[in-house]
């Protein structure tokens, strides 16, 4: 049976045993591959309640960076049609490595982004976003209005009446989000401490796209968990991160 209310997507999130996931599940106190909160990282200068607001909305999502964004299946569509594309697609992409990744204000919320390269993660990204939008349901009206609120450029708008998303192909940023919408004079305080608390968690150098994962959303209200993981074709001695 189809799965009616349902959200997926498709991310990477990092390998749940290595520090890079400890430390982003741990800022927005959320791990999405238990689908269970988890101890707070809390900056200084916040308390804790105060931090669980101000990371509430990345909290839904869990760790991680977009690859192809939240849709709904379309009515002809079964979760083990998802599946199996969700395997045979891990089979056809090669891993890549990030030279690394940094703390960075972008706009009025603070993300980790890559350092280095980013064709092979761009093309990752795009190949994605073409593998699955066959099985996504168009968006609703809501959705389109909801996206149509912010300030999309034509090419944007384009987008997302094509592939459910406008930030896709040269619209497309890794990242990997760490705080939601901040005030103007937090955001750069918050990019200060988090830089501080990724380096005593993490620390420079490089990291390996070297798996996908599937993510599901029972509720729209409700937080995404993992449901599925399969490995890229990884070259020998990629770093785990």
């Amino acid at each position: 049976m189809p799965y009616g209310g349902s959200r997926f997507a498709i991310y990477f999130a990092p390998d749940p045993a290595s520090a890079l996931w400890r430390f982003g599940s741990s800022i927005l106190s959320y791990d999405a591959s238990l689908a269970l909160g988890c101890e707070p990282l809390v900056p200084a200068f916040w308390s804790e309640s105060e931090w669980w607001d101000r990371t509430e909305e990345p909290r839904r999502y869990g760790f991680h960076a977009t690859l192809k964004a939240p849709f709904h299946l379309s009515d002809d569509v079964h979760e083990e049609d998802l599946f199996d594309t969700f395997d045979a697609f891990a089979t056809q992409q090669k891993s890549l490595v990030i030279e690394g990744l940094r703390v960075s204000c972008l706009g009025h919320f603070v993300a980790l982004v890559p350092i280095g390269d980013i064709i092979k993660l761009n093309r990752l990204a795009a190949e994605s976003v073409r593998a699955f939008d066959k099985l996504r349901a168009p968006l609703s009206d809501a959705d389109i209005a909801r996206r149509l609120e912010s300030n999309l450029t034509d090419r944007q708008k384009d987008h997302l009446q094509t592939w459910g998303y406008p930030y896709v192909f040269e619209d497309f940023r890794f990242h990997m989000t760490l705080t939601g919408s901040l005030p103007p004079d937090e955001c750069l305080k918050a990019e200060r401490e988090l830089k501080g608390l990724f380096m005593a968690s993490v620390g420079p150098g490089p990291v390996a796209v070297d798996s996908i994962a599937l993510l599901r959303q029972d509720r729209r209200d409700g937080r995404f968990r993992i449901v599925r993981r399969a490995p890229l074709l990884a070259p020998r001695n990629a770093p785990a991160r």
